[in-house]
């Protein structure tokens, strides 16, 4: 079925604009997520093996989740379970509404199977996604696996106006969602990554925990391009803000070169950015002795790039560039494969993987 999408689907959508194709495949999937009879086509023909994993007081069918920026209007909600994805993470979205950057703003360097965008947290509003999330619910559409959040701040507010904007997002999606993911390590708002610095984050995170009466774990997505002993100084967080989890990484701001569509601004995802993004999880997994749960996302392709990640720390993963690259298949194929090598390294379960190679 790669074989299908690379030859015959890929080149139609590498053929336009990459927000077009982009807003294009999420269309479609919004409209399939209405249809009863398209869903389980589709859990017919990409649904891969169980693996579940218990994490964070949730259950999910497996570890593969889709990361945020895909969905980030929550357009396609019931489609990702559909899909084979055992979670899913919408937006990031922000209190006001946000066009995002002027266009173009997303790019495909195809020889490296890397994405550039400097999207700029374009989403319709904490308000708007209430509301659609409320419908997908009332409409008994709601997937079977655990959706998140992911809370990012808007352009308009000042950086010592976040911890509200965050909040105002928070207070109203609290009992929408499964989880939240903080985003603090977007690339693309001006000046947002000064919001990892300790104190500013704490700010944020004592605001939100206060008003998180539902219990919701509360993660922080951390930038790679971060040092370790910066990384060290969120990890001091933790504890006294009760934070579920990290996930590593966001995009990275680093290029391999800087020739061609490498001279783009913007965050940069997909391949080049794997070996950064396990460093990090290898170091917090260490850092923590493992008792901080990672989702690990950047450069995932394949089985062996799961399973690379899942043995350096991380509990859960995420993919993007690589459903872009790889298409709705990657599921099947890096949960087959990850079935497969539990099965020949005498393991009974993701959990028993995770860290062995850190």
């Amino acid at each position: 079925m790669s074989w299908l999408y690379k030859t015959f689907v890929r080149p139609n959508f590498f053929d336009r604009d990459s927000e077009e194709a982009h807003n294009l495949v999420i269309n479609q999937l919004s409209w399939a997520a209405r249809r009863n009879w398209a869903l389980g086509l589709a859990r017919t023909v990409l649904g891969g093996p169980s693996l579940p994993v218990e994490l964070f007081g949730l259950t999910f069918p497996n570890p593969i989740g889709l990361a945020a920026g895909m969905d980030k209007a929550g357009a396609a909600v019931p489609a990702w379970e559909a899909l084979g994805f055992g979670f899913s993470e919408l937006g990031g979205i922000t209190r006001h509404e946000q066009p995002g950057n002027p266009k173009p703003r997303m790019f495909r360097v195809i020889e490296d199977e890397a994405l550039i965008n400097r999207m700029g947290f374009n989403n319709p509003g904490a308000d708007a996604m209430a509301k659609r999330l409320r419908d997908w619910r009332d409409d008994n559409r709601w997937p079977a696996h655990p959706v998140g959040i992911n809370l990012g701040k808007s352009k308009v507010t000042p950086l010592d106006e976040a911890p509200e904007d965050y909040l105002y997002s928070f207070r109203l999606l609290k009992e929408l969602a499964d989880f939240f993911v903080v985003n603090v390590s977007s690339p693309n708002t001006p000046n947002l990554r000064q919001l990892q610095d300790k104190a500013a984050l704490g700010e944020i995170l004592a605001a939100l925990q206060e008003a998180n009466d539902a219990q919701r774990p509360i993660l922080v997505k951390v930038a790679p391009d971060l040092g370790f002993d910066a990384l060290d100084e969120i990890l001091e967080l933790i504890e006294p803000h009760n934070l579920a989890g990290l996930v590593a990484t966001n995009t990275t701001i680093a290029r391999p070169s800087e020739d061609g569509l490498y001279a783009e601004t913007g965050g940069m995802s997909g391949r080049p950015l794997a070996k950064r993004s396990t460093e990090v999880i290898r170091h917090l997994y260490q850092q923590t002795k493992g008792a901080v749960p990672l989702i690990g996302v950047g450069g995932i392709f394949t089985a062996e790039d799961a399973w690379e990640k899942i043995t350096a720390g991380a509990s859960l993963l995420q993919i993007y560039s690589g459903l872009v690259y790889e298409g709705p298949q990657i599921n099947r194929a890096i949960l087959n494969g990850l079935t497969k090598r539990l099965a020949n390294e005498g393991l009974a379960n993701i959990r028993d993987a995770v860290g062995i190679a850190s």
